[in-house]
């Protein structure tokens, strides 16, 4: 089992776990995601890119944190700090991430949830057998090659307030380095799930 695993599952325990009355916690998140879906990769010349989507099977379950908005992010439109952890079942890549999410009510009860983070993974950098080889090939045809092990992760949430104190939430994630955290191979994951959402505040 690899090492980066034990560390996000470790992480997605305590998440999961924390207690409601920490000061300063305004809602846990608990759910399963899609892992490593198709998307629409380039809207400019209206190609779908699926040629990375049939590796890495196995769903992720993601637990999150999230915090209030300190007052000194007002400046920002009063973001929420956030802290997660996304677990692969099938030993696949997973990953804990930290960043920043704001709240956009716009219609009762409903909301969307942009955001955007920082993620440390344990999947693939990049293929380690030599170009052309069976190995090489076989290698490619499993992993998905992120090209650097600290991600940037980007989010989107709709969200159904059905109490004060309970949600469901529909989640698109995307995790890539851009071109900026590391250079070169950069093939990203994207994926969508459901959440349950606790809230505390």
């Amino acid at each position: 089992m690899k090492p980066g695993f034990l560390t996000a599952a470790a992480m997605a325990t305590a998440v999961s776990a924390a207690p409601a009355a920490f000061a300063q916690v305004d809602s846990v998140r608990l759910g399963v995601m899609q892992h490593n879906i198709c998307v629409i990769a380039d809207d400019f010349l209206n190609q779908i890119d699926c040629s990375n989507a049939d590796k890495e099977e196995g769903p992720n379950v993601a637990a999150e944190l999230r915090f209030i908005s300190p007052d000194f992010l007002a400046w920002a439109a009063s973001p929420h700090p956030y802290l997660m952890a996304s677990v692969n079942t099938r030993g696949n890549t997973s990953y804990i991430a930290a960043g920043l999410q704001w709240d956009w009510q716009f219609a009762p009860d409903w909301r969307l949830e942009p955001g955007f983070g920082y993620a440390i993974h344990d999947g693939e950098l990049n293929n380690k057998f030599p170009n052309g080889t069976p190995e090489n090939i076989a290698f490619d045809a499993e992993h998905v090659l992120l090209g650097s092990r600290d991600l940037f992760r980007t989010s989107l949430a709709l969200t159904w307030e059905i109490s004060p104190d309970f949600a469901l939430q529909g989640i698109y994630e995307h995790l890539s380095h851009g071109q900026i955290l590391g250079d070169g191979r950069n093939q990203g994951l994207d994926e969508f799930g459901i959440r349950a959402v606790w809230n505390f505040d």
